[in-house]
């Protein structure tokens, strides 16, 4: 409830209290609105304050605006959908602080060295084959992966054959249950085997979110002073749902292909930190003290990016093509064989990574491809409506997944 000077005072402004004459007539009640005869009598009567409801609100958005503002630095200032999205995480930051949430300060926007953490090669020689093949040699893909590619490739394939092979692994079973009856897809009645999913869902589609789960599982060792897991595949899934939501406004077939891309979007970036956890460290490190996007410092520490580690990963691992195409133009998709398709993958990790500011994230957006937009044919209106549906969506499809 602060109290306005009457130079600062404006129409429409309400009264948080009684405002009285020196003598104790009431001239405007509390929730009264003011207006601007009020003003002018207040003047004259030599009133310096008036207590007001909803300047704190007001400045709280100011601020909120002003600190969403720099994680939108590498977006452009004109972009439509972009003015959208930058709208809606100002209200959502704003919502927070009036929840009690302190903005981080400039010191803790900053990262902390991390010292004891040992690359495998030193920088004079990494480059993305070198780092893939290391890793596909000493940690070979989960059998259930090869033999799911194999049996969905394979001509004979059945709804009975592939739900007996699933069931096999019963941590894969078990999620991909949760995951079909969650939000994503909200069948009106539970569905209880994985026989009926992949009935519902459809071979291929459930085979591939199948292959999207066990990649998920894939990677342990992680060093947790270097990133929180749990907080890497939450951005990850957001990425996801938004993924297929785009697709499903897009009218898509086979949009499991869009929620698994945007799942192992940043996939590449999970090698590096295994096997490059000091660079990884370092290019954080850059992205925060320098306030550039990750993707943006990667080139500065490495000369790649997580995508080119990624494109030889998924090269290795016989990821189908379609799908490593999503993955590996995330951030140039204008550069993809199919640029439309692509620029689903991308605005979707945009619009998750927007998100994330409002929980505390320190690092700054992509750039965003207007042109890439533009291809998909979408209303400025289908930002606040993919948001829209990720609130619906999102909370119990990421349980569904840990």
């Amino acid at each position: 409830m602060p109290s306005i000077p009457i130079d600062a005072l404006k129409p429409g402004m309400v009264a948080a209290q009684d405002v009285t004459t020196p003598d104790g007539r009431v001239i405007l009640r509390q929730e009264g609105v003011v207006e601007p005869w009020h003003i002018q009598l207040f003047t004259g009567l030599q009133i310096q304050t008036v207590d007001v409801v909803g300047d704190d609100a007001s400045q709280q958005v100011e601020e909120a605006a002003a600190y969403v503002q720099a994680f939108f630095a590498y977006v452009n200032p004109d972009s439509l959908p972009m003015g959208e999205l930058y709208a809606y995480v100002v209200e959502l930051v704003a919502n927070r602080m009036a929840e009690g949430w302190q903005l981080p300060s400039l010191a803790e926007r900053r990262a902390e060295n991390v010292e004891h953490l040992v690359d495998v090669f030193p920088m004079e020689i990494v480059e993305p084959q070198r780092i893939v093949d290391h890793e596909t040699e000493v940690a070979s893909f989960p059998d259930i992966y090869i033999k799911l590619r194999e049996e969905v490739e394979s001509p004979k394939a059945s709804v009975q054959s592939l739900s007996a092979l699933v069931s096999q692994d019963i941590s894969l079973a078990a999620k991909l249950l949760k995951l079909v009856n969650s939000p994503l897809y909200g069948f009106p009645s539970t569905v209880d085997s994985i026989e009926r999913a992949i009935s519902i869902v459809g071979i291929r589609e459930l085979s591939t979110l199948a292959m999207g789960i066990t990649a998920i599982n894939y990677f342990q060792g992680i060093p947790p002073e270097l990133i929180d897991m749990r907080t890497f595949w939450r951005h990850s899934i957001a990425c996801g749902i938004f993924a297929k939501i785009l697709a499903r406004h897009l009218g898509e077939k086979e949009v499991e292909r869009f929620f698994i891309a945007g799942l192992l979007h940043d996939v590449g970036r999970l090698v590096l930190f295994k096997k490059m956890p000091y660079a990884s460290t370092e290019a954080l490190i850059y992205a925060r003290n320098n306030f550039v996007p990750i993707v943006e410092a990667e080139r500065s520490v490495f000369g790649f990016t997580h995508t080119d580690v990624s494109s030889h990963l998924l090269a290795q691992w016989k990821f189908p093509q379609h799908l490593s195409e999503l993955i590996n133009f995330h951030h140039d998709p204008m550069a993809a064989p199919t640029p439309r398709l692509a620029t689903v993958v991308h605005v979707a990790d945009v619009f998750a990574d927007a998100l994330r500011i409002a929980g505390g994230n320190m690092y700054l957006l992509p750039q965003f491809y207007d042109a890439a937009w533009d291809l998909l044919g979408l209303p400025t209106s289908a930002v606040k409506r993919a948001m829209s549906e990720f609130e619906i969506e999102g909370e119990q499809t990421t349980q569904a997944l840990f």
